[in-house]
């Protein structure tokens, strides 16, 4: 659009990039955001804000922007509570159990929780599996959902692969009421207001720390509310210590959950 000069910048008096950490980590967008922060450079009366939940070593990133000149040198970092990154009204547990339990462990929980609005994080299928041709985890959770889950919620999907039309779908049924269990991949982790949901399934453990305070930063998201909200991790055995590594850093403490008939 700014190519084409549909959208101009000479009038724009604030800029607001938000998760920009994970922009200028993903090779597909940050061509696009570098241009338009050199063109946006050229404007005098101008604000630009960086956003984002995590910016890890942030006084380096700040160095850099000063130095490219996306932002001027009076830049101010604002910490929103740096002592602790993870919400209070959050409350953290996990399952161990094998791969091949998860998905009847997701199930039980389902079905004892009786959530009001969840989403179910799943990892991205490996280049690996899609060259073996092999059904995304996604699809494979929400065809088991279909035939297995027997409450009232929506099933809904959400993924990389989807294009935008078919996204805003989604999003539009999540907005309208109704409880809903969306089934996706991290890339609802970030940028999506979803306040009614009530509690997150960690079906994969996400694979930073990073990716875990945005995957839980999508719960307790409701304004003025008091209501506890849970993030349920489903782990192998071998991925108790990652969790451990992830409670370290962002200081939070996550409580084992027994099931009855657990494997």
């Amino acid at each position: 659009m700014l190519e084409k000069q549909i959208f101009k910048l000479g009038s724009v008096c604030v800029l607001v990039i938000d998760e920009v950490d994970f922009i200028f980590n993903s090779s597909k967008q940050v061509s696009s955001l570098r241009k338009l922060l050199t063109i946006y450079s050229s404007c005098n009366d101008r604000q630009t804000v960086f956003a984002s939940a995590s910016i890890p070593q942030h006084r380096r990133f700040l160095q850099d922007c000063i130095q490219q000149k996306w932002t001027k040198r009076d830049v101010v970092h604002v910490h929103v509570n740096p002592i602790k990154p993870m919400p209070s009204c959050l409350l953290h547990r996990y399952v161990i159990c094998s791969r091949k339990e998860k998905h009847r462990i997701l199930l039980s929980l389902l079905q004892s929780d009786a959530p009001q609005c969840g989403i179910i994080f799943v990892c991205e299928q490996s280049e690996r599996s899609k060259k073996a041709g092999k059904a995304p985890s996604t699809i494979l959770l929400i065809d088991f959902l279909k035939t297995s889950y027997e409450g009232a919620l929506e099933i809904l999907l959400m993924e990389e692969d989807m294009n935008f039309n078919s996204r805003a779908a989604s999003l539009s049924e999540m907005r309208q009421g109704g409880g809903y269990l969306l089934v996706s991949t991290d890339i609802a982790a970030r940028g999506i207001d979803l306040p009614e949901t009530t509690h997150i399934y960690n079906f994969d453990l996400p694979k930073t720390a990073i990716d875990y305070l945005h995957c839980a930063g999508r719960t307790g998201r409701k304004p003025f509310s008091d209501e506890k909200c849970t993030v349920t991790n489903i782990i192998l055995a071998e991925e108790r210590f990652v969790l451990q590594r992830y409670e370290n850093e962002l200081m939070f403490n996550c409580e084992e959950l027994t099931l009855v008939a657990q494997c």
